[in-house]
Formats: structure tokens, C-alpha cells, sequence
């Protein structure tokens, strides 16, 4: 019975003498090791193991032999005697053996064999893995680092991860299996050596590959390959001697190469190398590597998406940001925008320069809620919506608040559906008077603006901020500030001085230190204050400024006259309108600007009340100003032909470029704006 235990048993059994000489082994371990008993009999451990593995056997079997305590179900690697090149698991219970009387036999080893529940085991943890490192980001080149992270050494001892040429930049690739020889780019690279040096080509190379390779016939089918022993399929490296002779010499033994396909279109292909590892690559490694590569090509193509709404976003918001932005005139205008880093998405930071009647300049500074393209869109309808407002001259308080009604309608009726989070948005405007130098603005949840005097302090200015747009609520409130000439305005979004690092104080205090320097070139500030409030060139979020230096306009450039509200007053007007263009050259102007003068004047008198105020103001253009105290608007229309009038305004909008109707706290303004010739402007 005992024989037939010994015989039949299921698992390994291995009897050793006290000199740890094999002495007995039963068929199980014989088909264990794939070598027969008179082959293994006699035989010490170090004839049958190799290196550091031998040493620890025999230490564990020599500490049995001595103490008589077991060791049960440890774990040993290394190959067998029949195939040493592959690497086995064994779960091996090791006990002594004894007479009754206490004389000691020897030492026996019971071996089962668990390498297909260890690989089984490292799978799943590679897997594993693999799910929580590769796709961490949403950068494309990383992502594929990540893939050659999980892979080496676990899998491979060097792997290359090459991406068809743009797949980087976000660019589609065409669907289905990529024919022919496809220019790639390699994207990643790692060996267990440090600076893999059996790589052929660096990283960012570009590669063709011979439409006879393993490479290119796995991109063209779109299925795997693998080359268990490189010796007995090594033709085709005769296409690629370089490579050829690196592979050799590296002592390259085994190859696979799989294409890295997502959403039928594929992205590149991935070739796993083996030589310092002497067993070849199998079936079951195929299988997880190709596993492995479908998680990594999904993670890969969100990422190359990602890529390409990103560019978009932002093309789409440089785009917007310096579109528009006019010559410089009462203000020089300077500005920076810093996009925040690839992985948070382009936000709806925004801003403008908005020329207004009678000389003065808009600006503003807004946020909108979101990321991407959804945020970039929200940003250029805010846009849109302010410049439309900001033509009807609007003070900056009523403006942001028609502009919050807009906002409330707007999203609440026609986003609500396509995006369920909350939409809100800040907007800081100022309208600057190069007449006056007086300053007025308004904030809607926005931070408020820096200004720099002449003489050099820097401080942010005290006035109210209201709520942010979308939210409804109190009216705003603005203020008025005068700027003497050369003062600077600094308009800026929360993305420049918010940060997780550090509190929004200390930022705001290096911002002003920064702008601090009132005889510096605008643009050499705005990226001095910049790279001094973001020493990291990506930041967790958008970041505009916006710095406008003030300019008066000289007392000679303005012409003001207070008219009785008599039809006599009329030819007195003209007459000192032609004596005034005479004085700054722009005679070839005073016919039609008379014209002007004379339908503005006479209905004011007919239609406004006194008293009445001329103002010809020669900035860019040639303005005409008419005031009175009286809030009725004219309308343009198209006269009859036996209608006695109805034809002043219609005259006026032929012979000037642009007009209007300002209101005001004390009546209305109408204004027209003339462009002076080269020759005049000159002059």
C-alpha cells in the first residue's frame, strides 16, 4: 500500500538521504522535471539546481534534517533539467524522516507544480495594474510611457511603443487597418538596461517599416504577431541591417509585435522584445499583451480626442482673445494670455477693447464657467453680447445689468438640456474718457483692476463688486476714478493669482509689485508681471491680462461751444466749425461736417431742450457732438417723396462713417465720427 501511495500519489514526491543525495522519486516528479528516475538519482541539489535557487534549497533542507520542524507550501522558481531556459513555480512541503527509535532517514519534499495558478495570478495583477496607471492623464505621449512602465520587466526586457505620425497632436487617423509602408513616430521606449541601448530609434523618431516586417504586416491586418524564437523568422531583418546588427548584439531571442487599435481605427503598434529573460515568449503572454495594448489603445485614443478638442478650444480662443483688439489711440493696450495646462482644459477666460463714441475706449475682463470648447463658446457669445451692448453706450452698471438678464435667459432655457451643471460667468467693465481722464467701472463677480499711478504705487481699486452673472440678484454698482496721464490699468482674471499653492493675498501683492514700474514698455510688463505672479509656465487655469495705459487728449484736440436753443444759432455753429477745422488742416472735411453740424443743431432746437452743446473732438477720426437735455431719440427713416422732412438723419448716415445716440444722466448725446484722409490725419 505504502508503494502504491508512493507510486500513484498526484503530487511530486522526492526522498533524499542525510547527505542530501537523491534516493528515491516517484512518477509524478519524473513528469514533473521531464526527466527520468536513473537520471535524477544519486544527485546531489547542486546538480540539479542552479545558482542562488540551489543554495537556498539546500540551506531549507539541511534546516529540516537538523531540527525536525517542517516547512510547508513555499514557493520555488527556476527551470527543470529537460527545459531550463523556462522558468516553473513549485509549492514545495519539505519534512524529515525518522525511525521509531529517533535515527534519522533522511528528508522528503512533496512538489506540486503552480506555475499556471502563479502566471494565472500575475496576470490579474498586471491587469490590475495596468487599469490604474496607464490612462492617468490625458496626454497622449505619456499615456504610452505608462504602457512601457506596466510592461517592463513584468512582461518584456524592452519594449517600443510606436504611434502613426500625429496621433500625438490629436490628429484622426484613417479607420480600419492602416495599408502599406505608414510613417510612425515613436512615442515611448524602455528597457530594463538604463538608456535602452538595443533601441534603434529614439524617442520622437520618425519610421517607416518595410511592408514585408513583422510591423508593418501587423499594422496592414490589424492582428498580432509573434516570433517565439527570432533564430527560425529572422529574414526580414535583412531590410533593416542597423537594426538588425542592435538586435543581434543585444542578444534578442524572442519577439511580439501588436497593433494598438481602438474604436476601429488603429493608432500605432507596440513591439516587445525578450533577451536577458531566456524563456521565449508564449501564447499566453500574447494573450495578456494583447490585453494589456486594447486598455492602452482605448486610454490612447481618449487621450488623442482629448488632444484635438483641446487645440480646437484653444485655437478658438486665441482666435477670440486677439481678434478686434483696435490701434492704439487714447489707450496703449497690452496683454498676455497663459492657457492652463493641457490636462484641465481650456476655461472661458476672455477679454476685449471696445472703441466708443466721443473718443473713449471700453475694456473688459470676463470668466465663464466650463472647460473646452463648451467653455471657449460661452465665452465668445459673452463676448458678442457685450460688444452689442456696449454699441448702445451703455454705462457700465446698466450694461452688466442687461447683460445678467441676457445671461439668465439665455442659459437657463437653451443649455439647460445639454448641460446639467451650473453656468455662471464674472465680467469686470470700464469705459476710460481720454477727455476727461475720468475712469468708470463695474464689476459682476470679478476681481477688481490694478492701477499704477505715474509716480509708481500700485494698488487695486475700492469699489463694489456685485454678483456674478447668471445668479440674478442686487443691481451693480460702478465708480468713477480719474486717471492722470500715463496711469496704469491692469484688468485681469482670478486664473492669474488663484492657485492652489498659495493664498490669493500673497498673489495680488506680487502683481502690484510688478506692475510697478510706470516708464516700462507695456508688453515687456505684462510678461514680467506674468512670469512673476506664474513662475510655472502651466497654470492650474487660464490666466488673461490686460494692461492699458492712459492717454489724455490735448486741450486743442477738443472744441466744446454752449448753444442758445435758437434757429439763428445755427449759422453761428457752422461758422465756428469751419473756422475750427481750418486750425487743425482738415479743410477737405468742413463742407460735410457743416452739413452735419447744421441737421444736429437744428434738431436739437427743434426736437430737444436747451441747452444745447457742440463738441468736435479730432482723435483717430473726426467726432461731432450735439447735446441737450431732452432724452427722445431721433430715428432714421426713409422720407416720402412728398413728405416735407424725415431727411436730416438719413443725410447725416450717408456723409458720416458711423453715428449714434449716447444718453446721459442729463439728456442725450447724437454723435457722428468722420474718418480724416492720410493727408488730415497727418497733419
Amino acid at each position: 500500500m505504502l508503494d502504491g501511495l508512493f507510486g500513484q500519489a498526484p503530487v511530486g514526491i522526492a526522498v533524499y538521504d542525510t547527505e542530501l543525495r537523491l534516493v528515491r522519486v516517484n512518477p509524478a516528479l519524473e513528469r514533473l522535471s521531464g526527466t527520468p528516475a536513473e537520471e535524477l538519482l544519486g544527485k546531489r541539489v547542486h546538480e540539479l539546481l542552479a545558482g542562488a535557487e540551489a543554495d537556498a534549497v539546500e540551506e531549507r533542507l539541511r534546516t529540516v534534517l537538523r531540527t525536525g520542524r517542517p516547512v510547508a507550501a513555499e514557493e520555488q522558481h527556476g527551470g527543470t533539467p529537460a527545459d531550463p531556459k523556462r522558468e516553473r513555480v513549485w509549492s514545495v512541503s519539505s519534512f524529515r524522516l525518522a525511525e521509531p527509535s529517533g535515527r534519522v532517514l533522511g528528508v522528503a519534499s512533496a512538489v506540486v507544480d503552480i506555475t499556471d495558478r502563479h502566471q494565472a495570478g500575475r496576470r490579474l495583477a498586471l491587469l490590475s495594474e495596468a487599469g490604474e496607471r496607464i490612462g492617468s492623464t490625458l496626454d497622449v505621449t505619456r499615456t504610452a510611457e505608462e504602457l512601457t512602465e506596466v510592461m517592463v520587466p513584468e512582461l518584456a526586457d524592452f519594449i517600443a511603443v510606436d504611434l502613426l505620425d500625429g496621433v500625438a497632436l490629436g490628429e484622426e487617423p484613417p479607420p480600419g487597418p492602416v495599408p502599406g509602408a505608414a510613417v510612425l513616430r515613436r512615442a515611448a521606449i524602455r528597457s530594463v538596461l538604463a538608456h535602452a541601448p538595443e533601441a534603434t530609434y529614439p524617442v520622437d523618431a520618425l519610421i517607416t517599416y518595410h511592408p514585408d516586417t513583422p510591423q508593418a504586416r501587423c499594422m496592414a491586418t490589424g492582428t498580432p504577431r509573434l516570433i517565439p524564437v527570432l533564430a527560425e523568422d529572422a529574414d526580414w531583418l535583412d531590410r533593416y541591417p542597423e537594426h538588425a546588427a542592435k538586435v543581434l548584439e543585444a542578444g534578442v531571442h524572442s519577439v511580439m509585435t501588436l497593433p494598438l487599435r481602438a474604436r476601429d481605427v488603429t493608432l500605432g503598434l507596440v513591439h516587445l522584445y525578450r533577451w536577458r529573460r531566456p524563456d521565449a515568449f508564449r501564447e499566453d503572454d500574447l494573450a495578456l499583451a494583447v490585453e494589456l495594448a486594447a486598455r492602452a489603445a482605448l486610454c490612447l485614443d481618449n487621450a488623442r480626442r482629448y488632444t484635438r478638442e483641446h487645440q480646437d478650444a484653444l485655437t478658438l480662443q486665441r482666435g477670440l482673445l486677439q481678434s478686434g483688439v483696435p490701434e492704439p489711440g487714447a489707450l496703449e493696450v497690452a496683454h498676455r494670455y497663459l492657457p492652463a495646462r493641457a490636462h484641465a482644459g481650456v476655461a472661458g477666460d476672455w477679454f476685449d477693447v471696445i472703441p466708443l463714441s466721443g473718443a473713449r475706449i471700453g475694456l473688459v475682463v470676463g470668466d465663464v464657467t466650463g472647460r473646452g470648447l463648451v467653455a471657449v463658446t460661452r465665452a465668445a457669445r459673452m463676448r458678442t453680447a457685450v460688444r452689442t451692448l456696449a454699441g448702445m453706450d451703455l454705462p457700465p452698471d446698466e450694461l452688466l445689468a442687461r447683460l445678467d438678464e441676457l445671461v439668465q435667459r439665455t442659459w437657463q432655457f437653451k443649455e439647460a438640456a445639454d448641460d446639467p451643471t451650473e453656468v455662471s460667468a464674472t465680467c469686470l467693465y470700464a469705459v476710460y474718457d481720454p477727455v476727461s481722464g475720468r475712469c468708470t467701472a463695474a464689476s459682476a463677480g470679478h476681481l477688481p483692476p490694478a492701477v499704477v499711478r505715474p509716480g509708481g504705487t500700485a494698488e487695486l481699486l475700492r469699489m463694489p463688486v456685485g454678483l456674478q452673472l447668471g445668479l440674478g440678484g442686487l443691481p451693480f454698482e460702478a465708480v468713477d476714478v480719474d486717471l492722470p496721464e500715463g496711469s496704469l490699468l491692469a484688468l485681469f482674471t482670478d486664473g492669474l493669482v488663484r492657485s492652489r499653492a498659495g493664498d490669493i493675498d500673497s498673489s495680488l501683492s506680487r502683481l502690484c509689485e510688478a506692475l510697478a514700474q510706470p516708464e516700462a514698455r507695456l508688453d515687456t510688463l505684462a510678461r514680467t508681471a506674468v512670469d512673476t505672479v506664474l513662475p510655472s509656465q502651466a497654470p492650474e487655469d487660464d490666466a488673461v491680462l490686460l494692461l492699458a495705459r492712459t492717454h489724455l487728449l490735448p486741450p486743442d484736440r477738443v472744441a466744446t461751444w454752449d448753444l442758445a436753443g435758437e434757429p439763428e444759432v445755427v449759422a453761428k455753429a457752422r461758422a465756428m466749425t469751419e473756422r475750427q477745422l481750418r486750425a487743425w488742416h482738415l479743410d477737405e472735411m468742413a463742407f460735410t461736417t457743416e452739413l452735419i453740424v447744421s441737421e444736429l443743431v437744428t434738431n436739437a432746437i427743434r426736437y430737444g431742450h436747451p441747452p444745447i452743446r457742440l463738441r468736435l473732438i479730432r482723435e483717430r477720426s473726426l467726432i461731432c457732438e450735439v447735446s441737450d437735455t431732452s432724452s427722445t431719440s431721433p430715428h432714421l427713416r426713409h422720407a416720402a417723396t412728398t413728405d416735407e422732412g424725415g431727411r436730416g438723419l438719413f443725410m447725416i448716415a450717408q456723409l458720416a462713417d458711423t453715428w449714434g445716440t449716447r444718453y446721459t444722466p442729463t439728456g442725450k448725446t447724437i454723435w457722428t465720427g468722420q474718418v480724416a484722409t492720410p493727408d488730415a490725419a497727418a497733419s
